[in-house]
């Protein structure tokens, strides 16, 4: 793992949560992949608000959920839309999309 909270290998990331939170953080994964979709939408719309809003979230969201990773994609996110970077916030989301491929709930 990279000291941002980032993984670079091509395995799987496995993130350990009480069973009695399973669900919940299953489900704020699933937020997440449909926001890949809800983001590339509006980087075509040309839409940095709406961008940098949910990037905002995430910065905030990640790290509670136990997805470290997850906020700090999401800071970048937020950054990027601001100054309105269009290949920046691309990376991003292929960024956001490759870990969520990878990231095993694993309950303890």
């Amino acid at each position: 793992m990279t000291t941002d909270g980032r993984e670079h290998q091509e395995g799987k990331i496995p993130i350990h949560v009480d069973p009695d939170l399973a669900d919940l953080v299953q489900g704020f994964l699933d937020k997440r992949r449909k926001d890949t979709g809800v983001l590339l939408t509006a980087l075509d719309g040309g839409d940095f608000e709406t961008i940098r809003i949910l990037g905002h979230s995430m910065k905030g969201s990640g790290g509670g959920y136990g997805f470290d990773a997850i906020s700090v994609i999401g800071a970048a996110l937020e950054q990027a839309a601001k100054r309105k970077n269009p290949d920046e916030i691309r990376q991003h989301v292929h960024e956001l999309s490759r870990y969520l491929e990878r990231v095993e709930v694993l309950d303890e």
